[in-house]
This record gives C-alpha cells, sequence and structure tokens, in this order.
C-alpha cells in the first residue's frame, strides 16, 4: 500500500560562502518514516533540517507540504524571550486541556517546567525545546541531536516514546545505539549530494563502503580512459582533422568530468601517544565519600585503578559523576577516605562543559596561547607531542580549513569545538586521560577513530559518557552511579552492566579487582584469611602494601630533587646519584606490583 508523502523537497539548491551546500536535491518523506540523517561534521545535516522545517529559504527548488500537514522541529537554540519559565514555553502552543503532555514530557526528560529561562543551561534550554516538540505531536518530527544534554535513563524514555509514536521522524545524532533501535532508511549527505537508503543507520557503514568503491573504481577507470585518448591526442594527430578535434573535444569533457569530482573528505588525523610509562596502580581510592549541602553523592566506596584499565563512570545526570571522577583525579577533596596516585602520572583532561575553550580566541590563539603548546619564539608553531608544528598544518589534521584558523571559536559548530578539544588534548603526551562526554557532537567517522585510538593507547582511560555503544565499544570495567548514593563497580560495558544489575546487587564495597590492605594492627586479627597461599606467601602480601608506598614516597622525594633545573650543573654527583636512584627504585616499584598483584591473583583463587 502506497503511503502518504508528508514533505517533498524538488530541485533545492542552496549555496553558503560561495560553497554550494546542495545542488538539485530532490527527496520524499513518506508517512510513517523513520528516517536516519547522517554526514561528516560541517557537511549540511542541520542546514537542511531548517530547509525541511522551513526555517532556511533555498537559492532555488521549492518544499511542498501537503494540506493540513504539520511539521515540527526540535531548536537546538529556541527563543525563550517573553517567557517566565520553561514551562510556559513549552505550553504556549498548546490548549490547555493539553498541558498534561508537556508535564509527561517534562518527567521523561528530567526537566524542570517552574526554571527561570534567563537561568536555564544549554542542556535545560534544549529539553525544553524537545518537550514542546513531543507535546505538540506533529505528523513529522524533525530531530537535531535530540540526545544531547540527556542521560541515559532520558534517552531509553524518548527511545521508547519515538517507537510508539505514529508519526514520522528523521533523526541527526551521534548515538549509534539510538539510531540503530529506532530508524528504518537513511539519508546520507556526502559533498552536497543527499542519498537514500531504505535500510536503518544500522547498515549504514556497509552501504556507504560499497557506495565508495564503486566510486573508486569509477574513478580509476575515468583516468584510465583519460590517459588513452590523452597517448591518443598525441600520436595519432595524422588522422583527419574533424575527427581529431571531436576526440580532442571528448577528450576536454572528460578532463572536465574528473575535475568537477569532489574528494572525499579524510579522517581527522588523530593520535594519541603516551608519555612516560605510569606505575601499574595509578589510582587507589580507599572510603571515599562525598557530600554538597547534606546531599550524599556517592557513600564510602573502594576503586582501584590499574595502568591501562578503561573505566566508564556511568547513571544520571546530576548524580555526581563528574564529581566522583574530580575526587579520583585530585581535583576535589572527598570528605573521607584518601586518594593516593601511583608514579609518574601525566594526566589530559577532556571537559565535556568545554570551558578549556574561550569563545573569543580564534583557534589560532586556541592552539598558540595555550602554556603547554606554545613554541618559545614562535607565534605560528604549536609543540605537538613534542615536535614542532606549524599550527595551520596541525588544524589540518583535525579537517579545519585555512578560512578557520583566524575565525573565533564561538563560530564553531558543537562538533568542531569537540575537535578542537582532541587537538589540544593530543598535543600533550599523556599516560592517563580524562574523557568527560567526549562524543558529543561528533561524526560517526571521528567516533570511530578516537574508538580506535584508545584501543590502541597503553595508558590509563577515566571516560563519562551516556553514549552506550562507545561504552560497549572502549569500556573494560563500568562503574554505575545510580542516585542512592552507591558508587558500584561491574566488569565490561555498558551491556555488561545491564546484564549483570539483573543478578544480585553486588557488595557496593567491592571493586572488580583487589585492592592491598595494610597489616592488621598489633593485637587485632587479620579480617580474612587469604585461601590458596603458603603462610609464607600470606606473610608477603601482608607486607607488600607498606613496601609499595614507602616506594612511591621515595620516588616522589627523588622526583621532586631532579626537579631542579640546576642540580646537574651545581652538584654533577648528586644528579648522578639521584637519577641511578630513581631507576632502582621504579624498578622495584615495578616488580613489588607484579607480585602484590600475583599473590591477590592466587589468594582470590
Amino acid at each position: 500500500m502506497a503511503r502518504a508523502p508528508l514533505l517533498q523537497l524538488n530541485d533545492i539548491s542552496l549555496t553558503f560562502g560561495g560553497d554550494p551546500v546542495f545542488a538539485d536535491l530532490s527527496l520524499v518523506v513518506h508517512e510513517g518514516d523513520r528516517v536516519a540523517l547522517v554526514g561528516r561534521n560541517g557537511s549540511g545535516k542541520s542546514t537542511l533540517m531548517k530547509v525541511m522545517a522551513g526555517l532556511v529559504e533555498p537559492d532555488t527548488g521549492n518544499r511542498i507540504l501537503p494540506p493540513g500537514m504539520t511539521v515540527g522541529y526540535m531548536e537546538q537554540d529556541p527563543d525563550l524571550s517573553g517567557f517566565a519559565t520553561l514551562g510556559d514555553y513549552a505550553t504556549n502552543a498548546l490548549d490547555p486541556g493539553e498541558a498534561w503532555r508537556v508535564d509527561a514530557a517534562a518527567e521523561g526528560l528530567k526537566l524542570r517546567l517552574d526554571a527561570d529561562p534567563s537561568e536555564a543551561s544549554g542542556g535545560e534550554r534544549r529539553r525544553a525545546a524537545l518537550a514542546k516538540l513531543l507535546a505538540e505531536a506533529p505528523e513529522l518530527m524533525l530531530l537535531d541531536e535530540p540526545t544531547n544534554h540527556l542521560d541515559i535513563e532520558a534517552i531509553g524514555w524518548l527511545e521508547a516514546q519515538l517507537k510508539e509514536t505514529r508519526a514520522g521522524f528523521i533523526l541527526i545524532s551521534h548515538d549509534r545505539a539510538f539510531l540503530n533501535a529506532l530508524t528504518r532508511a537513511t539519508l546520507w549527505i556526502d559533498r552536497g549530494q543527499v542519498r537514500r537508503n531504505e535500510q536503518g543507520f544500522a547498515h549504514f557503514e556497509e552501504w556507504r563502503d560499497k557506495v565508495w568503491e564503486e566510486e573508486d573504481q569509477y574513478r580509476h577507470k575515468l583516468n584510465r580512459k583519460i590517459k588513452a585518448e590523452a597517448r591518443w591526442a598525441v600520436e595519432g594527430i595524422s588522422a583527419r582533422r574533424k575527427r581529431n578535434q571531436g576526440r580532442v573535444r571528448a577528450l576536454g569533457d572528460l578532463r572536465a568530468e574528473r575535475a568537477a569530482m569532489i574528494r572525499r573528505q579524510g579522517t581527522a588525523a588523530m593520535a594519541l601517544e603516551e608519555g612516560s610509562k605510569s606505575g601499574k596502580r595509578v589510582i587507589e581510592a580507599r572510603g571515599i565519600s562525598k557530600a554538597f549541602d547534606g546531599a550524599v553523592i556517592f557513600k564510602p566506596f573502594d576503586l582501584r585503578v590499574l595502568r591501562g584499565d578503561r573505566i566508564a563512570f556511568v547513571g544520571p545526570n546530576g548524580v555526581g559523576k563528574t564529581t566522583l571522577l574530580n575526587v579520583l583525579t585530585g581535583r576535589l577533596s572527598p570528605d573521607t577516605g584518601d586518594v593516593r596516585h601511583g608514579t609518574n602520572l601525566e594526566m589530559a583532561v577532556f571537559d565535556q562543559t568545554r570551558a578549556a575553550l574561550d569563545p573569543d580566541a580564534t583557534l589560532w590563539d586556541s592552539l598558540t596561547l595555550d602554556p603547554s603548546m606554545a613554541v618559545s619564539g614562535a607565534s605560528d608553531q604549536v609543540m605537538v607531542r613534542g615536535q614542532p608544528r606549524h599550527v595551520v598544518g596541525y588544524l589540518k589534521d583535525f579537517l579545519f580549513d585555512e578560512r578557520q584558523v583566524r575565525a573565533p571559536v564561538r563560530s564553531l559548530s558543537g562538533g568542531e569545538k569537540a575537535r578542537l578539544l582532541l587537538a589540544r588534548l593530543m598535543a600533550k603526551e599523556s599516560n592517563l586521560l580524562v574523557l568527560d562526554e567526549p562524543t558529543n557532537d561528533l561524526d560517526v567517522e571521528t567516533l570511530d577513530l578516537l574508538q580506535d585510538l584508545l584501543g590502541d593507547y597503553p595508558g590509563t582511560v577515566l571516560l563519562v559518557s551516556h553514549d552506550r555503544d562507545f561504552i560497549d565499544r572502549v569500556a573494560t570495567t563500568t562503574v554505575a552511579m545510580e542516585g542512592d548514593g552507591r558508587a558500584t563497580v561491574y566488569a565490561g560495558g555498558w551491556s555488561d552492566y545491564r546484564a549483570q544489575k539483573a543478578a544480585p546487587d553486588p557488595d557496593p564495597t567491592t571493586t572488580t579487582r583487589p585492592k592491598p590492605a595494610p597489616s592488621p594492627a598489633p593485637g587485632k586479627p587479620a579480617s580474612k584469611a587469604k585461601s590458596g597461599l603458603s603462610y609464607t606467601e600470606k606473610h608477603r602480601l601482608e607486607e607488600l602494601p607498606q613496601m609499595i608506598e614507602r616506594l612511591e614516597a621515595e620516588i616522589a622525594k627523588l622526583e621532586a630533587l631532579l626537579a631542579d633545573p640546576d642540580l646537574f650543573s651545581r652538584e654533577p654527583v648528586k644528579f648522578r646519584k639521584a637519577t641511578e636512584a630513581l631507576a632502582e627504585r621504579q624498578k622495584k616499584l615495578s616488580t613489588a606490583e607484579d607480585e602484590w598483584l600475583a599473590l591477590e591473583e592466587k589468594a582470590e583463587g
């Protein structure tokens, strides 16, 4: 049975700043369509959606809506002026008897309807726009990154709502799990051309790669044909002139066709490089807790982070994931307990608030004026993993063009700001990456590359994310914070956590890795006998934590001594002895940590 069209675009062309965004674009959206709209950052996804919504007028072509058809667009930055509360904005177009729809959406999206728009965060404003759209229930919904600023619970609620709706919808999202669950067709914007595939996003990569393979084969054949015709043009000049001129014109046409073929944009040339290797024990947290104004963020909690771990922190917005991350990394002190860091930590941080970026600074200044990247005496160079690079060349690695390098940061899209932050992060050598919502606004190809880089990264990763697919692909351990003050550790990623959660809850103070405990105080029995160990091994296991702590303290003192830049010239003998002592203690520390881990694993059976 034929489905009725909801929206039709005919021969749409649009140009911004001299470059065509679309040319001769035609497409139809039908009743019941559930479409993923995908493409690289900057390819025109949001622009196309605004053309569909009637908010951007094309240069040529027309937009056709059947009589009485309603199209709703979720605004990225809604105009809330004139409204006393977010609820007033969201219910503005509804009859009083339909206001309950906004209440229902606000509950699922965790939106405070009584919030003052002037004090609302960007995430609250976007959620108000989403609640407004859902409540108005148009026949066609245009959703541009609806999961940004939603936690995993709210994403699950929205996913359930969209599965049940009879309306058609088009989705732009970086959340693979969300797109896989909801879409039945895919629109792909690639170099100004919009292609449609009657399969959901789950089949996008296979389809894209096939299209590119066919394109490469055609380009190869075209190049061979041009080469053959060019050889004829040189060697066959003795033929009749009329025939010659026809083939010469045909050769010119072939060359023009090749010149008109737009090269695909490559992936960002991102790279991570580990600095000096950290100790095996990266972070040891014992009995840590935190509360603000009487509200418990997390109860006493133990966590051990070992070199090479990839730990994801999940839970609702506002539950305290970033707070726990800040306590573990030493940026915030716990109320109880203590956090100890291992040796040689070199930390690099990706901040979800983009606070590290000055909106009024240019991209050029954002790199060259960063003290950690500045090259002394060179205003056009940045230090990238110990090597100077020209700032424009380095920005090109992250898919910025020369016209953007002098533009202000505020002019960038969300995805471009994320890439700029990654450029700063990846210029530094590190062995501990702290990533707070790194996936927001990134396109699929950049997400794939980031995932691969984290997989090959020899250091340690602490990750806060609401992207279920990304967590599954990256995390080896998941710390779940569910709003009751508990932080519970599960082995594996998001899917593993959900499967284990169905089983009886583990002890909230137990981690997936053993933790070294100090020897019992004199006169007190050990809290638990270790099975599988000889008497000598048990005694050794009790001694090792104190030995590790002593070695770490000695290493810290030696590193502080060697940090004196004049020590070598002032006291060369002392410098040499301190250097040798540092290497010796680092070797002993590594051996002690290996021995302790082996004994703990044996003791745990």
